[in-house]
C-alpha cells in the first residue's frame, strides 16, 4: 500500500513504513523529478506553469505561494495514498515543519480523502520512541 508521510521529507517515517513492507509517498521523489528535468536548469527557478496550476487543484490564489508550491508537489501524493502517518508537534528539525499554514493544508486533504490516518506525537524519549515504532507496525499491519 502506499503510504503518504508528514513531514513528507521525514527519512525516519519512510524508513520505517519501507520496512514494515508498504510503499513511502514523500517529498524526495517529487523532488528528484523537479531536479532531473532538462527544463528547469537553474534554481531558484524551479517552478513550472503546470505546477503553479497543480498547487491551485489544493489551495486558491489567495492562498500565499510557497504553501501553493508545497502542495503542487504533496497534494498528488494525498490523492494517491492508500493511508497517512502524520508525526504531530516534532521540533523544526524533523522534516519540513516551518509552515504551519502548510501543515494545516496537508492534514485537511488527508481528511477529506477519508484514508486511514495515524497521528503520533513525537518521541521525548527512548520508551516513547519504542511506543511510536509500535503504533507505526500495528497500524501498517491493520492496513494489509
Amino acid at each position: 500500500m502506499k503510504i503518504f508521510i508528514d513531514p513528507p521529507n521525514s527519512l525516519i517515517l519512510f524508513d520505517l513504513v519501507e520496512r514494515f513492507g508498504h510503499e513511502p509517498l514523500g517529498a524526495m521523489a517529487p523532488i528528484q523529478d523537479r531536479i532531473d528535468k532538462i527544463e528547469l536548469d537553474m534554481p531558484p527557478m524551479n517552478v513550472t506553469l503546470d505546477d503553479v496550476v497543480k498547487g491551485l487543484k489544493y489551495a486558491g490564489i489567495e492562498v500565499p505561494s510557497g504553501i501553493r508550491g508545497r502542495l503542487a508537489l504533496w497534494g498528488p501524493l494525498i490523492d494517491i495514498a492508500d493511508a497517512a502517518i502524520t508525526m504531530s508537534e516534532p521540533p523544526f528539525n524533523f522534516g519540513c515543519v516551518g509552515c504551519e499554514r502548510s501543515n494545516e493544508m496537508v492534514r485537511y486533504l488527508i481528511r477529506r480523502r477519508g484514508i486511514p490516518h495515524l497521528i503520533i506525537g513525537y518521541p521525548e524519549d527512548g520508551d516513547e520512541a519504542k511506543a511510536v515504532v509500535g503504533q507505526i507496525k500495528e497500524f501498517l499491519e491493520g492496513l494489509k
